[in-house]
């Protein structure tokens, strides 16, 4: 079900491109209630928009019918966050969302997949990490830029997702009594992710309990703008490998940064072997 709705929402994206005449810097699209295409329950879209709406990232929304299905656009500018994001000595990618509904199935995956709790490394607004709460997962939100954790904290009084302002790199993940957790990864191999990776994982590595009963969510590219990995895995394949871990599932949904791009981002999920 999980891959017909991402489908869907492919698609759906697609549609919105085509019609789109706005000039924003961001822009997406959240359905506005249950339907056959999207059968999310009205309750989690409900807490969706009011995400959306509270963010202040965004600054218009409003109803347009894409394709067949009645949507709410969100029109936004992520200047001021982008910038300050990049100011610190070992963030690894500057803030870029994926869209609303992406994190949404991403986090429906993690759940169908037998996870308890998810970890949003580098979690920008804290989208993942709040779906990941709608759908009753404990959830953690680990963000370097303060600037971003402030906004995170303006949106706990819809759900708190427990945000936190720390390099994830050092990051004591022992405090936070993980027992079978997913981490999904902000910001590409290309971009500084493997090296973001590679040191979560030595944390990892040495809390015995974690090691084998940590999952992991990367997200990739296909653009021909990346030097390709030669194990592939949408950039991630050679640390995939040399992690002793293995790709399990991959979905592909829309992103802020993909929107004008022909290709989405690719959410690699894996397991240790």
């Amino acid at each position: 079900m999980i891959e017909d709705i991402a489908k869907n929402l492919v698609e759906l994206k697609k549609e919105f491109v085509k019609v789109y005449d706005g000039k924003s810097q961001i822009q997406e699209v959240i359905p506005k209630s249950k339907s056959d295409l999207f059968p999310i329950e009205k309750s989690h879209l409900e807490l969706l928009h009011q995400f959306a709406s509270k963010n202040p990232i965004y600054y218009n929304s409003y109803e347009k019918q894409v394709g067949s299905v009645d949507c709410i656009v969100y029109e936004g500018d992520i200047n001021k966050y982008w910038l300050n994001s990049i100011q610190h000595g070992s963030s690894k990618a500057p803030f870029s969302p994926t869209w609303m509904m992406s994190a949404y199935l991403g986090s429906l995956l993690a759940k169908n997949l037998g996870y308890l709790q998810v970890v949003d490394i580098g979690s920008g607004d804290g989208r993942i990490a709040f779906c990941a709460k709608i759908l009753g997962l404990e959830s953690f939100s680990i963000e370097i830029d303060n600037m971003l954790v402030d906004l995170q904290k303006q949106l706990t009084f819809i759900l708190d997702f427990n945000p936190y302002c720390s390099d994830a790199t050092i990051f004591d993940y022992s405090s936070l009594n993980l027992s079978k957790s997913i981490f999904f990864i902000g910001g590409l191999a290309q971009m500084g992710g493997v090296s973001l990776v590679s040191g979560i994982l030595k944390i990892i590595d040495s809390i015995p309990n974690l090691k084998k009963n940590t999952g992991w969510v990367f997200a990739g590219t296909l653009s021909q703008k990346y030097a390709p990995d030669p194990k592939n895995e949408a950039g991630w394949g050679t640390l995939i490998e040399k992690s002793n871990l293995k790709s399990i599932q991959t979905i592909s949904l829309p992103t802020a940064w993909t929107f004008h791009e022909p290709d989405e981002t690719s959410y690699i999920f894996a397991e240790p072997h």
